[in-house]
């Protein structure tokens, strides 16, 4: 049943390119790019995207800076009592001490640091699916006002052919001038519908280049062919392929684990460092007796250990931050997951309403309202109707077309904002409508 609607679907389109395939090309094909090309460039080229992966440099330099060890410490002492009056006395002192981490604080502060670059390099990721999803738009956004500018030629061609004949049965003096000026008035708004289509085009080129972020390609040419359906029957495997899949429930999930590990550091700060040191000493001291005087020169090496007392402060204030940041993250990633389920659903629902409206565009409207319109454009020609059933038969196909091209979009943009839903690609990109 689907593949036969797919097929249908497949051969409208197949149709609808036949229709426009009279009027002038609005592209060359050999510089014509598709809508995996254009993802390429985006994926590559976009500006926000390439400044988070250059902020991905802050992670690895914060994974650097937990990762070393406190540097030593060199310890220089001089002393003289040249200035109170004991000149003889002098002391000179060297030494080195050093800081020990204890309670496993070094591999918490790396666990926290690894954590905080798994959730930014989901963070890039999401960055770059919803970009996907922006480029996709404004791919189908073009390629509609694109469609749209060919229906408005088919629609001049369509009423030049009318004034032509029109002229040719005045002519033989079957109708009156009024179907002549009648047409004359049709072909001028075909004209109309043509440069407000036309007027369409550029803002759609710049905002898809602005995704790209290609400024130097001046005049974007794209192309494409119909998409196929994807997989989307079960709403259930859905839900679980986005669950799996969506880089901001990971990015939620690496915030937990984040906020588990600044609280392990937390309670490791509890635990005080140790600062170990070595010394050496060279002192030189003068005694008087009995009218004599003694030198002496003493050298000393000396151990020293030091760690504060944690009477008052003991990382309470450090204990309830980390604990609130647990429970905060904890609080997101369930809400993150809650709106991903929401988010799918409203997605599938959206495609499936979109689908019947393009089938009965596709299986219904369309192959009849092409075929009415070769009818009465023949029975005016034979003198069979009047000027007027032609007229409001093209107005007819029109807007009717117009209304395929719209629910065609709609189709498309709904299927790729349930693959951004989703997080994955459903079908393989192919590249639009055409």
């Amino acid at each position: 049943m689907k593949q036969n609607v797919m097929k249908r679907l497949t051969s409208v389109v197949a149709m609808a390119a036949v229709i426009c395939a009279t009027t002038a090309p609005l592209r060359a094909e050999e510089n014509a790019i598709n809508l995996q090309e254009i993802i390429t460039i985006a994926r590559e080229h976009n500006g926000e995207l390439k400044a988070l992966r250059q902020e991905l440099g802050i992670g690895d330099a914060g994974k650097i800076k937990a990762g070393l060890y406190p540097n030593p410490v060199l310890d220089l002492e001089g002393v003289t009592g040249a200035l109170t009056g004991s000149s003889s006395e002098n002391r000179l002192g060297i030494g080195v001490s050093q800081e020990f981490l204890l309670g496993g604080k070094r591999e918490k502060r790396l666990a926290v640091a690894d954590s905080e670059l798994v959730r930014f390099g989901n963070r890039i990721k999401d960055a770059e699916r919803l970009l996907l999803l922006e480029v996709k738009t404004g791919f189908y956004s073009l390629l509609l006002v694109e469609s749209r500018l060919e229906l408005a030629q088919k629609s001049q061609e369509l009423n030049n052919e009318l004034l032509q004949i029109a002229k040719e049965r005045l002519a033989a003096g079957d109708v009156a001038e009024l179907d002549v000026n009648l047409a004359r008035v049709e072909t001028a708004r075909s004209e109309g519908r043509k440069i407000e289509a036309e007027r369409e085009l550029v803002p759609a080129r710049q905002r898809l280049l602005s995704l790209m972020g290609t400024p130097a390609l001046t005049g974007l040419k794209i192309t494409g062919k119909p998409q196929t359906k994807p997989s989307t029957e079960n709403p259930a495997e859905l839900k679980a392929m986005a669950l799996k899949n969506r880089p901001d429930l990971g990015a939620a999930e690496a915030e937990k684990n984040k906020g588990e590990a600044e609280l392990s550091l937390a309670q490791a700060e509890l635990v005080p460092n140790v600062r170990a040191g070595i010394g050496f000493s060279w002192e030189r001291s003068e005694t008087s007796l009995g009218g004599l005087q003694e030198r002496d020169t003493d050298y000393l090496i000396g151990l020293k250990f030091s760690f504060p007392l944690q009477f008052f402060d003991r990382n309470q204030a450090g204990i309830r931050e980390a604990q609130a940041r647990k429970s905060s993250a904890e609080t997101r990633q369930a809400f993150v997951r809650q709106g991903i389920e929401r988010e799918v659903e409203a997605a599938h629902a959206r495609l499936a309403s979109a689908e019947k409206s393009l089938n009965i565009y596709a299986g219904e409207i369309i192959p009849q309202l092409s075929e009415n319109l070769k009818l009465v454009q023949e029975a005016y020609r034979l003198g069979e109707v009047g000027i007027l059933a032609v007229i409001e038969e093209q107005k007819k196909f029109i807007e009717v077309t117009d209304g395929y091209l719209t629910a065609l979009y709609s189709w498309n943009t709904a299927v790729a904002k349930l693959e951004a839903a989703v997080g994955v690609e459903l079908q393989k990109v192919d590249g639009g409508n055409k």
